[in-house]
């Protein structure tokens, strides 16, 4: 076994002949992944007429809001440019916090989620890629079936990638082990909370439910689909500025809802880098939030693009 530099955490870690995956989903884990991608997306479909004319007030929006942007940082910032890339160093506390804000989107426990996201790197648009849109063929058919796959599919696969051979590093964390394991509550409270503070807010269980609603399940399912979009279309269509191995590409309509991962064929070029738009107008509001961690002393070591990192990617670009 070889210790080498691993270009997507870069971290240095062992690599060995451990398989890809490790087992598959039990039924109940499996029951669960259904409950949780299918009724927030009900509730979404569900929403336009709820909206139209009754059944959501200004609490409801601000609960919306205020939750869609703690659990979106919770994955862009931390799930994804923390705990899988390594960005940046943080502080015990703001660690574990990034980790409760992740798991807060239901999108899975945190190193399940970096596992899956490391062995996508490590595959980035072929064979073992868990939800490359280019697996099947470029045909109309094929891309269709590839959409799909990158976009939702992917999830209702029952393989469940190593962690030992992805996340060993977390694995080895008593504090990300910990919130790993309560993923279950986590999941709990991300639909209960708004719910008790839009009835505290608004004194009523219509509050309560109106909030449970839109702050909850909608709130969830519309961050699933902006998540899932830089899976699917930001390796189908856009603009590739930067040197990478595969088909990412920079989709700039997702860049605020995303809050900046859309920039994605910078961050598939250069994956370490805390800032993913580089370039002018190119908003990046998770790297804005790393930069005012960064000043507040809560993260260290933050891996910002330079002259030099940028010039590496940038000669023969498309």
């Amino acid at each position: 076994m070889t210790t080498v530099l691993d270009q997507t955490t870069g971290a240095h870690s062992a690599r060995g002949p451990k398989p890809l995956v490790e087992g598959r989903r039990n039924l109940a884990t499996q029951i669960a992944v259904y409950i949780f991608i299918l009724v927030p997306f009900a509730a979404l479909i569900a929403a336009v007429p709820l909206a139209w004319g009754w059944g959501l007030t200004w609490v409801d929006v601000v609960l919306f809001f205020a939750f869609y942007w703690l659990t979106l940082l919770g994955v862009t910032v931390g799930y994804h440019r923390h705990f899988t890339h390594g960005s940046f160093k943080a502080k015990r506390g703001m660690r574990i916090a990034l980790a409760l804000a992740g798991s807060f989107a239901v999108q899975s426990p945190p190193i399940t989620w970096v596992a899956d996201h490391r062995r996508h790197h490590a595959f980035s648009d072929r064979e073992g890629d868990p939800h490359s849109p280019w697996l099947f063929g470029t045909s109309p058919l094929a891309l269709a079936r590839g959409f799909w796959h990158a976009h939702m599919g992917w999830i209702f696969e029952r393989d469940v990638t190593n962690k030992q051979r992805f996340a060993p590093d977390l694995l080895a964390d008593p504090d990300l082990v910990k919130v790993n394991r309560l993923f279950v509550l986590w999941t709990t409270l991300t639909f209960l909370l708004p719910a008790a503070l839009g009835g505290l807010l608004t004194w009523s269980w219509w509050g309560a439910l109106t909030a449970f609603f839109w702050a909850g399940f909608v709130r969830v399912a519309i961050l699933h689909h902006v998540t899932w979009s830089t899976n699917s279309i930001c390796h189908m269509i856009g603009e590739r500025p930067f040197v990478s191995r595969d088909k990412a590409a920079n989709f700039w309509p997702l860049a605020i809802l995303s809050g900046g991962e859309s920039w994605h064929n910078l961050h598939h070029a250069d994956p370490t880098c805390a800032r993913h738009g580089v370039k002018r107008g190119q908003i990046d509001i998770s790297a804005r939030v790393i930069w005012l961690f960064e000043k507040l002393g809560w993260v260290y070591d933050v891996r910002w693009p330079t002259s030099q990192r940028l010039a590496r990617i940038t000669a023969g670009a498309e």
